[in-house]
């Protein structure tokens, strides 16, 4: 899967049917992080998913710090 936003994140959560709306963006990310830690551990994404899944949220959450 090619993801270039957390959309397509939320896109491959969906996949496995996780749905992660908290309310707080910040809140909403880690939790988004932490669902594809335990979906990578469980062998059911690619490692090259998880790595692009944890820059992309990490990066979005990085600006979420920063405004």
């Amino acid at each position: 899967m090619i993801m270039r936003t957390i959309y397509d994140v939320q896109q491959l959560l969906k996949k496995f049917g996780t749905f992660i709306y908290i309310g707080n963006r910040l809140a909403d990310l880690e939790l988004m992080e932490e669902e594809i830690k335990q979906l990578y551990q469980a062998q059911c994404i690619s490692k090259e998913d998880y790595q692009m899944a944890i820059f992309l949220l990490r990066s979005e959450a990085a600006r979420e710090r920063d405004r």
